[in-house]
Order: structure tokens, then sequence, then C-alpha cells
């Protein structure tokens, strides 16, 4: 979102240089500045003892490919509770071991993604309103099911199946 009127008292902003940002909308009866918002968001793989991941699909994002868990974060909460809250919302998942898997810039939404890697028990999952269908699939079937390469789902199961195959590796060779 970019800011043309103060949220605050309504006046309208002029640009204003501020050092190394640039020119940046400024309301000059606040004396502030109003840097440009975007969503922030969380995006997990969760991935199963079996070395499977939940897949789910949700018709407002794609009828054709599936997604991992997303979900906005809300005002107070942290990326680490966002994603686990929205595990256990949309499929009923418990999340028993959280780690970041980095950040992504979503432009055709400008939101920011926060990936994380979570493990969980399998369960027969349980969808919430928003999701139309989800299930647990090998990681290596995973790829073919989500958006092809470039999708923030897509890159999170290959680093998943990377990161896989070096435990894999280094294990059979002790």
């Amino acid at each position: 979102m970019k800011f043309t009127y103060c949220p605050d008292c309504g006046t309208k902003l002029i640009q204003k240089e501020i050092g190394d940002e640039g020119l940046v909308p400024w309301c000059e009866c606040c004396n502030k500045p109003f840097f440009d918002m975007f969503s922030t968001c969380i995006i997990a793989l969760v991935a199963d003892e079996y070395g499977e991941v939940a897949l789910l699909r949700q018709g407002y994002i794609s009828h054709k490919y599936y997604n991992l868990v997303s979900g906005y974060m809300k005002p107070g909460e942290t990326a680490e509770y966002t994603a686990v809250r929205e595990v256990e919302e949309e499929i009923g998942v418990r999340v028993e071991n959280l780690r970041p898997a980095g950040t992504f810039w979503f432009g055709r939404k400008d939101m920011l993604m926060i990936g994380f890697l979570a493990e969980a028990k399998k369960k027969k999952l349980e969808l919430s309103g928003e999701v139309d269908d989800a299930v647990w699939v090998d990681a290596s079937r995973a790829l073919e099911m989500v958006h092809p390469e470039g999708s923030v789902s897509y890159t999170l199961v290959e680093s998943y199946l990377k990161e896989q195959g070096h435990k894999r590796q280094k294990g059979s060779s002790l």
C-alpha cells in the first residue's frame, strides 16, 4: 500500500528526502514518514515421519495446483506462532518441530512470505472451511503437484528434498 494521505490526520503527503531511503511520503503536520506497507504471511512445508508432505488445494488460489499451508500474520503474532496456528487451522495437524526456511517476496500479491519447515506426526487431515482438498504425498511427488518452478511452494519442496537427500547420503556413509 502506498500512502497518498496521512492515515493519522488526513493531510496530503509530500515527498521528502530521508537519508539513504530517498524520497518518502511525509506528513508535514504530523512530522513523520509513511513508508509503503505490505502484507506478511507464513508458508510452511509440513512433513511427517515417513517423508511425506501435506499439500492442500484452495480454489481461490488454484484449481489445478496444490500448495503448502500458508496464512497471514495477525497483529501481535510472531511468525512462528502464526505458522503453528495456520497448520492446525487449515489441516488439523499439531506441529512438533518448526524451523525457519527463508523469506520470499511474492510480488504478485505484494507480500513477504516467511517460510518454515514443520515436522508433525502423520494423521488424518482435518480441513478448515477455506481448504477444498488436502493430501499427504511422498515428498518426491510433491514437485509435480505444486505450481511449477518459481513458486514459493516449489522452492520449499525442492529445498526439503535436497536436505533429505543430503541426510540420506550422510547417513549411508557412516
